[in-house]
């Protein structure tokens, strides 16, 4: 797996990769359909150093294939928050885990301590990735909208303090066993 940050480029390949309805639904920003204008829009929105915000390639049998994207950035009053998505394709093969934690180690290393994430009630997988991650729930549920779905939808809220030295493993394959 590589991490890197998204370039204009990748736009079709992006567009291909976030094109299922699947992925789009547990997204809160994403539209549906998704549409090579707004790959356009979201490939050139890298660049903010204090934001970890990167694409996620496999690599296969000698081929590169970007399959998600993984980021902390500002959303609702969270100034921290924690996303990704993958293809459907790549579900279950740890690459959500193992990309999180590369993220979470990078918001570390430019001086992000606190971190917020969410998932929708509907999708516990990304649920167990975020626990995987090390991040607790709060308690808390919330209404989220989904601009894929076209309205709000019951999520349930998550957070991560990384001043504690133990809050990203250096193996995630290590938390991906538990």
């Amino acid at each position: 797996m590589t991490l890197r940050p998204g370039w204009r480029e990748d736009a079709a390949e992006l567009a291909r990769a976030i094109g299922h309805e699947s992925v789009v639904r547990n997204l809160a920003r994403a539209p549906w359909p998704y549409t090579i204008e707004a790959a356009e829009t979201f490939a050139a929105g890298f660049g903010e150093p204090l934001e970890p915000k990167f694409l996620i390639f496999e690599h296969q049998g000698g081929g590169v294939r970007l399959i998600g994207v993984a980021s902390i950035g500002p959303f609702e009053d969270e100034p921290h928050e924690f996303g990704y998505w993958i293809t459907p394709d790549a579900w279950g093969r740890g690459y959500a885990t193992e990309a999180g934690a590369a993220v979470l180690r990078a918001a570390r290393a430019v001086g992000i301590r606190h971190v917020g994430a969410g998932h929708f009630l509907d999708n516990p997988a990304s649920g167990r990735v975020l626990r995987k991650l090390g991040f607790r729930p709060t308690g808390r549920g919330t209404q989220v909208y989904s601009r894929g779905r076209g309205a709000p939808v019951p999520s349930a809220r998550f957070e991560i303090d990384l001043a504690d030295t133990g809050a990203v493993d250096n193996d995630p394959r290590a938390r991906m066993a538990a």
